[in-house]
């Protein structure tokens, strides 16, 4: 997995959970690793961390997109599907070389 799409599935999953152990089940990574790319995408300014009580009386934290934040998940989605496109693309030429070879054997 290249570091945009690490950044974006972080972008796309950060929201939707309240503790680091969470979000590691939900994309398989270690919470040491978690850590260490939530502390990178603050420091970045593309998440915001907010601690909050939840109703165990544990600290939780919600995480939030910044603008900035918003902006880069954006910015690399519309690079992910540019590239997914041109994959498929590509895909297709071979499939149609491979058909045009079979045929031509046949």
């Amino acid at each position: 997995m290249t570091q945009d799409e690490i950044t974006l599935t972080f972008l796309r999953t950060a929201p939707k959970v309240n503790t680091q152990k969470s979000m590691a089940d939900e994309i398989g990574y270690s919470i040491g690793k978690v850590n260490y790319i939530l502390k990178a995408l603050v420091e970045k300014g593309f998440i915001k961390a907010e601690k909050f009580i939840s109703s165990d009386k544990k600290t939780k934290y919600k995480y939030l997109l910044t603008e900035k934040g918003i902006q880069e998940k954006v910015s690399l989605t519309k690079k992910f599907i540019d590239r997914k496109k041109e994959e498929y693309e590509e895909l297709q030429k071979e499939l149609e070389k491979d058909m045009t070879v079979m045929e031509s054997n046949n």
